[in-house]
């Protein structure tokens, strides 16, 4: 299967706010705030259209000590991110973020490279960095999630325990959504990539299970991890 896609102007890019633009009419029609959205908004297309610059320059490199500050840069600002929920807290609980996104989405990372796609060398960014970014976003995402309803069930008086649970629980709702919606109401991302560039679908299939699980594994090992690790600053004496 041959196709070729199209490529896209930076005029022709402007023309995708336009439902953007819908949205915040709701916005500023309710009189709801749109500052954090626009600046959100602001940084997606500066911070997009940055990367496509340098990825480039990555894409051609072939160091594996660059690599590894790229995947350290990001490890750095996904567990900083993932803390915006519990910004009072942010500066106890960053380290536990930070080991958890880098344990729990480094051993998801290492499978995939040596044992799935037994990459030689290793640090191919091409692979790597995608990878990496999916990896790391998504346990930015459940940390995230689990940051803000654990401290919310501590507040309430839960135990530890009662509160962990809860909160792993909720971390994991979107991910697991996503398996359930997986081919029946969404075509993810990776696949729909493969698709448009000519990849066999059946071929595409392959690699969007491999990403699911890689999906589901980070944001799980990584959360729990991290609420493990919050259990040493909690002063509940409930047995785990």
């Amino acid at each position: 299967m041959d196709s070729v896609i199209p490529p896209i102007s930076l005029l022709n890019l402007v023309i995708s706010f336009i439902p953007v633009a819908l949205v915040f009419a709701f916005f500023v029609y309710w009189s709801l705030g749109i500052k954090k959205t626009l600046y959100a908004l602001s940084r997606m297309w500066l911070q997009l259209l940055t990367i496509g610059y340098c990825l480039t320059f990555l894409f051609n490199t072939e160091t594996p000590w660059v690599i590894a500050v790229v995947l350290l840069v990001m490890v750095v600002a996904a567990s900083w991110i993932s803390l915006n929920e519990v910004q009072q807290q942010r500066r106890d609980l960053f380290f536990k973020a930070l080991a958890a996104i880098s344990l729990g989405g480094g051993i998801t990372l290492a499978i995939i490279i040596f044992g799935v796609l037994q990459l030689s060398p290793w640090f191919q960014p091409q692979f790597i960095i995608p990878l990496s970014g999916m990896i790391f976003a998504n346990a930015m995402n459940a940390i995230s999630l689990a940051a803000e309803r654990f401290n919310n069930e501590l507040a309430h008086q839960q135990s530890y325990q009662q509160a962990r649970n809860i909160a792993f629980s909720t971390a994991l709702i979107p991910i697991t959504n996503s398996l359930f919606a997986v081919g029946l109401v969404s075509i993810p991302g990776m696949m729909s990539g493969q698709i448009l560039s000519g990849i066999a679908p059946t071929i595409a299939a392959r690699y969007q299970i491999m990403v699911m699980c890689m999906l589901f594994a980070s944001a799980g090992l990584s959360t729990a991890l991290f609420l493990t690790l919050c259990r040493f600053s909690t002063r509940q004496s409930d047995n785990i």
